[in-house]
């Protein structure tokens, strides 16, 4: 795990090491890396909305088909793949984007978490042995020095006994105070704890104090605003009792979880939460469903000009569809009757009756008892 935050964070830590260079704030930094990372992502949310969008002008015929195939399971997953061939959509399209969001997730966590490495660029050696004298400080491993808290650990006891660290090699402790100095909003150091009974309440304590709070009220509005739209797009949406218990569960884990992190974590949360509800409004404004209907059918053609211009390539619900049939002739035994369909009763009936007459041949030849096949014609 460790390993796929490294890969993914060094990208990203050369680009906040840019922008930190510029605005010399860290927290400002925080603000400026949410908005060019949530740009460069705006294509995936883009294409997921776009998706989305689509999927919702299938609502009626998906409504009659489900009626038309309530007590026939089955027959309602082929159609419901086909009608998505028909109008080229994959269902399974915003797996992919969210997978990418994900992803990326871990290189911001890891460029929040380490600002030694991705800002100050100081050597792992030197960062090893800060690391040995901030457990001796606070009595603590804090996970050893692999663990995304080791900087921000070094950085915390740095801050309370900067002597300590005056020998250590490229001028160690000068450029992390120097950096710790920055590593604020408002006067608040980013990289403390929020605690919900400080020992003494002053501005730094009530700053730090409100951040995860703020986290979790920006996740609220995101997630309120997002479930009252799809509400409005979707009036049968079903699940509504469990979509609104995340509603909120959501939000409060993110109050919980910003109260055992360091503040930098939490400050970024806001802005995340803040930016994702702007573009999410954006382009729900965007997608109307006159607009949504003409790239609909923009789409369709498109599927149809590649399907006609590759047809050794198979889509995505073309193969669904093929291991769908497959499955069932495996199912029916492959009978073969060339309809696709599940053999009938007599079909089974006489296949069952085979059987048993085999059966009972092998027990006769066994025992060495006769065995007439006329006896059993009446089974």
């Amino acid at each position: 795990m460790n390993s796929l935050y490294d890969i993914i964070g060094i990208p990203f830590g050369y680009l906040m090491y840019l922008i930190y260079s510029l605005c010399d704030n860290y927290a400002l930094a925080i603000i400026i890396f949410t908005i060019v990372t949530k740009l460069l992502l705006f294509p995936v949310n883009y294409h997921t909305q776009k998706n989305s969008a689509r999927m919702q002008l299938l609502s009626p015929k998906m409504e009659k088909l489900r009626k038309s195939y309530a007590s026939n399971p089955e027959r309602l997953q082929q159609e419901q793949q086909k009608l998505y061939q028909q109008e080229g959509i994959n269902p399974m399209a915003s797996c992919m984007p969210a997978l990418v969001q994900m992803l990326l997730l871990f290189g911001v966590i890891d460029v929040i978490y380490k600002p030694i490495t991705h800002i100050l660029h100081i050597s792992k050696n030197i960062r090893e042995s800060a690391f040995n004298i901030a457990t001796e400080l606070s009595g603590s491993s804090a996970g050893g020095f692999k663990s995304l808290r080791s900087e921000l650990t070094i950085m915390e006891q740095l801050d309370k006994h900067t002597d300590k660290f005056s020998s250590l090699a490229e001028n160690f402790a000068d450029r992390v105070a120097e950096f710790g100095a920055n590593y604020t909003v408002f006067g608040a150091n980013l990289g403390k704890i929020p605690e919900f009974h400080p020992e003494v309440w002053n501005a730094e304590s009530v700053i730090l104090f409100c951040i995860p709070f703020l986290a979790g009220l920006a996740q609220l509005v995101q997630s309120i605003y997002s479930q009252v739209h799809q509400k409005k797009v979707n009036p049968e949406m079903q699940g509504g009792g469990c979509m609104a218990l995340m509603m909120y569960v959501m939000p409060i884990m993110s109050v919980v979880w910003a109260f055992a992190l360091p503040a930098g974590i939490g400050f970024y949360w806001i802005w995340t939460s803040l930016f994702s509800f702007l573009i999410n409004l954006g382009l729900n404004m965007y997608f109307t469903p006159e607009r949504t209907e003409k790239i609909n059918e923009k789409e369709k053609e498109k599927a149809r000009a590649y399907a006609e211009k590759h047809p050794e390539k198979k889509t995505f619900m073309q193969r669904m569809l093929e291991q769908q049939a497959e499955l069932e002739r495996q199912q029916n035994g492959g009978s073969g009757n060339g309809k696709g369909n599940k053999a009938s009763r007599s079909e089974m009936n006489r296949q069952n009756r085979d059987k048993l007459k085999e059966a009972r041949k092998r027990m006769a030849e066994k025992y060495g008892e006769e065995y007439d096949e006329n006896d059993n014609d009446d089974d």
